[in-house]
């Protein structure tokens, strides 16, 4: 028989600007209660741009929890309100590479530490691609720079530890495998997304 976790409360002792920290006491099986610490997260949005030559697009910049720079896809967080999934992609595309994609798919839906965060991501693969204005904003992103790489040394980077970010490598062996699969398995850019927060 199934439990039923209830939340018998919950306190939020830390809001900054990205992240929330809610502190719920739930209820457990066996008649007990535990508290659970949560990172609220707005959700976010990445892109694995492949041209026609097979290759993806990887952005380099500082990410200073782990005080060294990444190769990641271009991406950013959900943080304007009522902005559909895409359109945001397509801002952070534009913003952080200077491309637009005139045919785009979902790729991959995940959480990404679900045992203490409810960030929710979502990994859109753009295809015929072309160039616009890069709007470089401020930061970090001041510095970021772009390369392309063939898809099948992204995915051998994933595998031998050298590219580590979380959404970059569930993004590219996802891409890895539509390409093997003709793109048949896809979802359209609008398709439900069930760990979206509304």
């Amino acid at each position: 028989m199934s439990h039923d976790y209830e939340v018998v409360s919950s306190q939020t002792p830390y809001t900054g600007r990205i992240i929330s920290i809610r502190k719920d006491v739930v209820s457990m099986p066996g008649d007990t209660t535990s508290q659970r610490d949560v990172v609220e997260h707005p959700g976010a949005v990445g892109v694995v741009a492949l041209d026609e030559q097979g290759r993806v697009l990887l952005v380099n910049q500082y990410r200073h929890p782990v005080r060294r720079r990444l190769d990641e896809l271009p991406a950013g967080l959900l943080d304007v309100a009522g902005e559909p999934a895409l359109e945001t992609a397509k801002r952070e595309l534009a913003e952080e590479a200077g491309y637009a994609a005139d045919t785009w798919h979902v790729l991959v839906d995940t959480l990404t530490s679900s045992g203490m965060t409810d960030e929710a991501i979502r990994v859109f693969l753009a295809r015929d691609l072309r160039q616009v204005e890069r709007d470089v904003q401020e930061h970090e992103e001041l510095d970021m720079t772009s390369s392309w790489l063939p898809l099948e040394e992204a995915v051998r980077k994933v595998l031998a530890g050298e590219l580590e970010n979380g959404m970059a490598a569930v993004g590219l062996l996802a891409a890895d495998r539509a390409v093997r699969d003709g793109f048949a398995s896809l979802r359209p850019p609008d398709a439900p997304w069930r760990s979206r927060k509304s």
